[in-house]
């Protein structure tokens, strides 16, 4: 373990890992690189958006399947896998919104939730660290919940004061963000499917889409090339069946087609402690063993 490079991806919920950076994570696999993921909730809240899924003897036991579901896709993915434990907010609705439910993650002090980061990243020793923007990548409040828990814990875990007993402190060399939805990616995909004839899934996506919403990709500094794992990466989004329904638009655009008009995944580097020239292609550019 000495001599490998490894990758830490703090998610919110099972599957996130699967739709952000699963091919990423499953090409520095094959390159022969450690890569962790971690869980923050249970996932207990998620709804059942897979029809197939949706019956009762799912509902009532919604959290020992999403474990089994996230066992099968970090098989897939080949990554390391470590849950925080904490209790799904879910995704209040209406309006007014209802308050989140008590002890949810959301809603625990980060002098309590931090530590249990701070002690898994000074055990796994990241070279480098992908979490969440600070909008969560979409505002969900357990996403925006991961984005401030992993930033607390990064800087807690390089400071050697900081609770010892969790482990000899551990600076990590680079951070990233990984973002919600680009448009200009959802539209070269949109004119490619059109040109080739093909229905795109993305026409009432756009059209409805806010003009004067910032597309990520104006954040984005590293486009790492990882076409090769797509399928890799759908078989493990697959592997949560409550989440993914398997014929969904999350599969409508055809692999080659994929890996011809966008075969990279989007990172905007945050922190470095290293010297690396932007843009760049490989989240562990610069970094030392």
């Amino acid at each position: 373990m000495a001599d490998k490079l490894r990758l830490m991806a703090v998610h919110a919920h099972p599957d996130d890992e699967s739709s952000k950076g699963a091919a990423t994570m499953a090409r520095y696999i094959a390159e022969g690189h450690d890569v962790m993921v971690v869980t923050c909730t249970d996932g207990g809240a998620g709804s059942i958006l897979n029809p197939a899924m949706d019956r009762p003897d799912v509902l009532e036991n919604m959290v020992e399947i999403r474990r089994e579901e996230m066992a099968t896709a970090a098989k897939i993915l080949g990554i390391q896998h470590r849950w925080l434990g904490f209790k799904d907010s879910g995704l209040p609705e209406g309006d007014p919104k209802p308050p989140l439910p008590e002890g949810c993650f959301a809603l625990v002090p980060l002098e309590e939730s931090v530590p249990s980061l701070v002690q898994v990243i000074r055990e796994f020793r990241p070279h480098v660290v992908v979490t969440y923007d600070e909008n969560g990548g979409y505002p969900h409040p357990d996403h925006i919940r991961t984005h401030e828990i992993s930033m607390a814990a990064l800087d807690a875990a390089a400071d050697p004061e900081f609770q010892p007993s969790l482990g000899e402190a551990w600076e990590t060399q680079k951070v990233y963000y990984s973002h919600g939805f680009s448009r200009a990616k959802l539209m070269a995909f949109h004119e490619a499917m059109e040109a080739r004839g093909m229905e795109s899934p993305y026409t009432e996506w756009l059209a409805n889409w806010d003009a004067n919403r910032p597309d990520v990709m104006d954040r984005v500094t590293t486009q790492v090339e990882c076409a090769d794992y797509f399928e890799i990466r759908d078989e493990a989004l697959k592997a949560h069946a409550t989440q993914i329904d398997p014929t969904s638009r999350w599969f409508a655009i055809p692999q080659d087609l994929q890996r011809e008009v966008w075969p990279t995944e989007e990172y905007e580097l945050v922190r470095s402690q290293v010297d690396s020239t932007l843009p760049e292609n490989d989240l562990f550019a610069g970094v030392k063993v």
